[in-house]
């Protein structure tokens, strides 16, 4: 079966893509793993001209990406430009900083000489999904290729396309011929690629239940794998917030992406005796979010990136109203064409409900009352997920101390969105994954962290 390319905004069917045979699937591992063979002669210096080669090709191509994006996801145009723009920067930190995160690292003990090396592993194999169809492919692409390793992709099947312009983008850069490779197959039929022992890591972005199955499987090979999984982000309003400022950091989290990441806010939690002020400022901004046609100027929303993800989100929320939740702002399925679903404010949201167990991954808000600080900590923690949170304070030595020690998440931030950031590590815990991309922390996931001792 042909993997299907369709446009969430219509409807309408843009492309099909001709699925790998098991047979070529172990062919690509096998010419990538040549190809890995004589990358170990190229220098760092050289890795970097290619890598700052990518940055630049990012650039200069920078509206045809977001254009493929958009048709395929329905990713808001401005967003597909910046997130790409984002791609270009996080070649360049590499570029810049991978020397330094790879020089040996010298340790005194008895020998004569004692160090550690990174050196890379060899293939790692990426399985990504369609949400930052970009983004996501190049926070494990940058620092494995500029580490030397070599890659393979398995992205989703809605977005071959924005898997076979990276793979051009690569080879237009400059990098060795077969040293990242697409692989167009769904995922069930992958595990002849991760089977294969030249294949020796794996990073996974997706559902919990996908990398469990991924886990499961590479930890019967003994292969390493660094999983970040989904989220039910709480960001927790005290008393002494910013409500205006709280708001609109709010809305712009929960909306980013038409509500499609894994680190949006998706539970609002508010201090009781804040909690309608709050959300009277919530909903009126959140309402005046404009949705449409994903390539036009100003649109907030795009569509969904497939209509059974909106109708599943859909039944999230028909789910929570029947066990008492409150919906003060959309909460249903628009009439016409396209994955559309409109920004929704549940209240009165409580433990027992999709609103408060689920991650929600669309357009739709939680808001939890908590009867104080303490309490709002507790909801907060009382999750399976650990990706994100955020705390809004003026007292920003309690919201650091909050951050630091009480919320129990793999990315916490004070008066800010969760975001993700070359510079600094990012990950889960929990039903959120394992292990940590991006940053120096990032880059050493997929070496060989080894210890040099020589003696007389």
């Amino acid at each position: 079966m042909n993997l299907k390319s369709i446009n969430p905004y219509n409807g309408k069917q843009i492309a099909t893509y001709k699925q790998h045979s098991q047979s070529q699937l172990t062919n690509k591992v096998q010419k990538t793993h040549k190809a890995w063979i004589s990358y170990q002669q190229s220098t760092l210096a050289q890795r970097a001209v290619w890598m700052e080669n990518l940055a630049q090709q990012l650039l200069l191509q920078q509206e045809h990406l977001a254009k493929i994006v958009t048709e395929e996801m329905g990713k808001p145009l401005q967003d597909g430009l910046a997130e790409v723009k984002k791609c270009a920067a996080v070649c360049q930190y590499y570029a810049k900083h991978a020397a330094a995160f790879l020089k040996d690292e010298i340790i005194d003990t008895d020998a004569k000489k004692s160090f550690i090396s990174y050196q890379p592993l060899g293939i790692v194999l990426a399985i990504m999904p369609w949400n930052f169809p970009y983004w996501q492919v190049f926070r494990f692409l940058a620092p494995a290729l500029m580490a030397g390793n070599a890659g393979l992709l398995k992205h989703a099947s809605n977005v071959s396309a924005c898997a076979l312009a990276i793979e051009k983008l690569v080879y237009d850069a400059g990098f060795p011929e077969d040293i990242f490779q697409v692989l167009l197959c769904e995922s069930k039929n992958l595990a002849v690629v991760i089977e294969n022992p030249l294949v020796k890591a794996i990073t996974l972005t997706g559902s919990t239940q996908a990398g469990i199955q991924v886990a499961k499987k590479a930890g019967e090979l003994l292969k390493k794998t660094v999983l970040e999984l989904g989220g039910s982000d709480a960001y927790i309003i005290l008393e002494d917030a910013d409500l205006e400022q709280a708001a609109e950091i709010c809305v712009n989290s929960r909306l980013i992406n038409n509500g499609q990441s894994c680190i949006a806010a998706k539970r609002f939690i508010v201090v009781k005796t804040i909690e309608k002020a709050f959300t009277k400022l919530f909903v009126a901004k959140i309402k005046a979010k404009t949705y449409g046609n994903p390539t036009e100027p100003g649109i907030d929303l795009g569509p969904m990136a497939r209509t059974d993800l909106r109708d599943e989100l859909h039944q999230q929320v028909i789910a929570s109203i029947k066990k008492g939740a409150k919906c003060v702002l959309g909460g249903f399925i628009p009439e016409g064409k396209g994955a559309f679903y409109p920004p929704t404010v549940l209240t009165q949201v409580k433990k027992g409900m999709p609103a408060y167990e689920d991650e929600l991954f669309g357009p739709v808000a939680a808001i939890i009352s908590a009867k104080n600080e303490d309490d709002a900590i507790k909801i907060a923690n009382d999750t399976v997920f650990g990706l994100g949170g955020a705390i809004f304070t003026k007292d920003l030595a309690k919201g650091e101390l909050i951050a630091k020690e009480k919320l129990q998440a793999g990315s916490c931030f004070v008066n800010s969105l969760v975001k993700s950031d070359p510079r600094l590590p990012f990950g889960g815990i929990n039903q959120s994954g394992y292990g940590r991309e991006l940053s120096l922390i990032g880059m050493r996931e997929f070496l060989n962290i080894k210890t040099v001792y020589i003696q007389d």
